[in-house]
């Protein structure tokens, strides 16, 4: 049911484990973490208009108190992924 292996072709029908992104040199953070660096930045979601704008090249950098003020102002972007309800398809 679980393998490590990426290549897709190797795992029909299986659930990719990917173990290789607990590494310090990997970037996967879930939302509202902060990441360790000098001056500690926070993985924050996203307004599609940010991620318009991250893609024209403006830098989208958010400090802890950045995210604080930004959800008081616009609330949790995150919140609705929480109460979607989603379904895996069943296997053929």
């Amino acid at each position: 049911l679980v393998v490590s292996t990426m290549k897709r072709s190797a795992r029909p029908g299986k659930v990719f484990i990917d173990w290789s992104q607990n590494s310090r040199h990997k970037t996967t953070i879930a939302p509202y973490s902060l990441r360790a660096r000098s001056e500690p930045t926070v993985s924050t979601p996203l307004t599609w208009d940010e991620v318009v704008a991250g893609a024209a090249g403006q830098p989208l950098v958010f400090t802890a108190t950045d995210v604080l003020e930004r959800v008081g102002a616009h609330g949790d972007l995150f919140a609705d992924t929480l109460e979607r309800r989603q379904h895996l398809p069943t296997p053929t």
